[in-house]
Formats: C-alpha cells, structure tokens, sequence
C-alpha cells in the first residue's frame, strides 16, 4: 500500500490498515526516525482507565461523589 504526505505534512493510513487495526481518529503514535528516508511508526498505548478521573467528574448531578472517611494507614 502507498499513501503521501499533504500539504499540511500529514500522512493518511489506508483504510484497510485503520480498520484491521481499530485505529480511530484522536489515536496518538509515535514517530521515530530510523535512518534518511527509514521511519517506525507506533500507537501509544494508555493505561486501562485512562480518562476515568475526567469521566467520573463530569457526571451531571452535583454532590453524587462525596468523600470517603478513611483512616491513616500509619497504624498498620
């Protein structure tokens, strides 16, 4: 498969590729330079509950999330 660079310098990654994959649009990757005209391209994997925090604190009825007492784990 061959794919160009834009104007803007973006690469597209063919269709099938994307679709084989489960690339979706927003994925991050990492380039690296290997050598003159030699690249490795990779998807950055995040963590399993990335996002949870922002999640959770959008939820849309105020004071459903309410500090939890705890005690010092200093005793233990």
């Amino acid at each position: 498969m061959t794919t160009s660079v834009s104007s803007k310098g973006q690469i597209v990654l063919p269709a099938e590729i994307r679709h084989q994959d489960g690339i979706e649009p927003g994925q991050q990757f990492e380039v690296e330079r290997l050598s003159r005209g030699e690249y490795k391209l990779m998807r950055k994997v995040l963590p399993p509950n990335h996002g949870v925090v922002d999640w959770l604190l959008r939820c849309p009825e105020k004071g459903f999330f309410v500090p939890v007492e705890s005690e010092s784990t200093d005793t233990l």
